[in-house]
């Protein structure tokens, strides 16, 4: 596309462009590049009657759909728009790339879109905790009277947002909560964020990344070209070291966030209270009060150690937008977290039951077991080439006893027998979904009042529910079932 002009949409006009995946970023960016005039063809691996219907709604924009073949890039096509799942040695990104043709991801070909007064956008990325941080942030810009959204990887496409879809005429954002996966990164080189943050980093997805190395180094393209703050983790130096790599604009600052006490140009927590010590006039010696623990919303009781850590970062990318203290106070008070992210279910004969499916990986069960003591533990599913040893480990003092479910469950049952061997465990060899039940009844009797018993799977879903949600959902209908029966 020789001299292409990404600030005109209209440049668009004429080009061909083949949009990779059907999906959640495949369709609104294949039905943007058609209003723009751009001849749109959309490939895609599947043929079953979902695309099919998907596809048919695009033929009438005249979009030509491709199903049932992936791999083959189309004549003449100018760029290639990808879906952010698409690995990168696809057979299609290796045809691009010997042909000379871009390939951009859903959030490049949005930041593109954009226009000359578009909102900034704050974003966010991380193993673990980015819908979460991402969610607080918009609740605080609104508190503060901005107008804003959570988009981007929570579900909400970009190309829609920047191209006005869903808005009321005549209105703009004026800052925009921005959630970026380590996928989009990989596809978005032109992005540049006013702040950005990378939460955490542990290994996660690195059959698509190739590698640890190629993984961070994805997460860290959030850091270029940042105008005001790279905000990282203390407790994580891996991310000060991706802060420390990035070309990012003359004055940008780094921040830290921390669970302890701030040092100047971090936020940190002081005697239960969330402060600023990186957006007050003297650092050195001044601490600016934002709220207090209890303000951020609790599933049960105290809240959990990483959620106070996503406040901690959405406080700071918002104070770096110029968000008063009392709005981040008010914000996190405002703020609901989703459904399946360490969420207090019920209590039962004084046992206490959390559910956490949304801790699909060791990282997040690390997180999510560290929240309390005495766990039942109910664990297991698609471990996606993980070990589970570390995290046993960490956790075993806190342990009274696991229900193992899922295709991997073996993993998790050797990993305890090596590092919690007194820990008693049920291994229930079922993967139908009605394992769920059989795994809160277990639980159940192995736990005694004042235990938790936490859904936090430390693995993937797919072996036995649809998704995340699901596993959630058969978790608190189980517990329901329990409650039910007098338990």
């Amino acid at each position: 596309m020789t001299g292409y002009d990404p600030r005109d949409p209209q440049d668009f006009a004429g080009r061909h462009v083949t949009v990779a995946g059907l999906g959640v970023s495949g369709v609104p960016a294949a039905r943007a590049l058609a209003g723009l005039g751009a001849r749109v063809t959309v490939v895609n691996g599947s043929d079953g009657e979902r695309e099919r219907a998907q596809a048919a709604e695009l033929a009438e924009l005249g979009v030509t759909v491709r199903l049932g073949d992936g791999e083959t890039l189309p004549e003449g096509t100018d760029v290639v728009v990808t879906s952010p799942g698409w690995k990168p040695t696809s057979p299609l990104f290796l045809a691009a790339a010997e042909a000379g043709v871009p390939v951009w991801g859903d959030v490049e070909l949005a930041w593109r879109l954009r226009g000359p007064d578009a909102a900034p956008w704050l974003a966010v990325t991380g193993t673990n905790g980015k819908t979460t941080t991402v969610r607080m942030l918009a609740s605080i810009l609104s508190a503060a009277g901005l107008r804003t959204a959570a988009v981007g990887n929570i579900g909400v496409p970009l190309v829609d947002v920047v191209l006005g879809e869903g808005r009321a005429e005549g209105t703009t954002y004026d800052v925009l909560a921005v959630e970026l996966s380590s996928y989009q990164l990989h596809w978005a080189p032109s992005v540049r964020a006013h702040s950005a943050v990378v939460l955490n980093l542990a290994p996660d997805h690195l059959d698509w990344h190739g590698s640890m190395t190629a993984y961070a180094a994805d997460k860290g393209r959030i850091y270029e070209g940042n105008a005001v703050a790279c905000v990282y983790n203390v407790a994580d130096p891996a991310t000060e070291d991706l802060v420390r790599a990035a070309d990012v604009e003359e004055g940008c600052r780094a921040i830290g966030f921390t669970l302890g006490t701030p040092g100047p140009s971090q936020v940190g927590v002081v005697d239960g209270i969330l402060v600023d010590r990186a957006f007050v006039e003297n650092r050195q010696q001044q601490a600016q009060e934002l709220a207090e623990i209890a303000d951020v919303a609790p599933a049960s009781g105290k809240p959990a150690p990483h959620n106070v850590a996503n406040a901690l970062a959405a406080a700071a990318l918002a104070r770096a937008f110029g968000v008063p203290a009392a709005a981040v106070r008010e914000g996190l008070r405002s703020f609901h977290p989703d459904p399946h992210r360490i969420q207090h279910v019920a209590d039962v004969a004084g046992v206490s039951y959390v559910d956490d499916s949304k801790a699909t990986n060791t990282h997040a069960a690390e997180a999510s077991l560290a929240a309390y003591e005495n766990i039942v533990w109910i664990a297991g599913g698609l471990a996606k080439g993980a070990t589970f040893d570390e995290l046993v480990r960490t956790a075993a003092g806190r342990l009274r006893a696991v229900v193992l479910i899922g295709a991997d469950r073996a993993l998790i049952r050797e990993a305890l027998e090596r590092h919690a061997p007194d820990v008693p465990v049920v291994d229930l060899a079922r993967t139908d979904t009605g394992a769920m039940s059989e795994a809160v009844r277990e639980a159940a009797r192995l736990a005694e009042a004042g235990d938790t018993v936490l859904l936090a799977p430390a693995c993937a879903s797919m072996d036995m529910f649809v998704n995340y949600n699901k596993r959630g959902e058969a978790f608190a209908d189980a517990v329901g079932e329990l409650a039910a029966a007098g338990h």
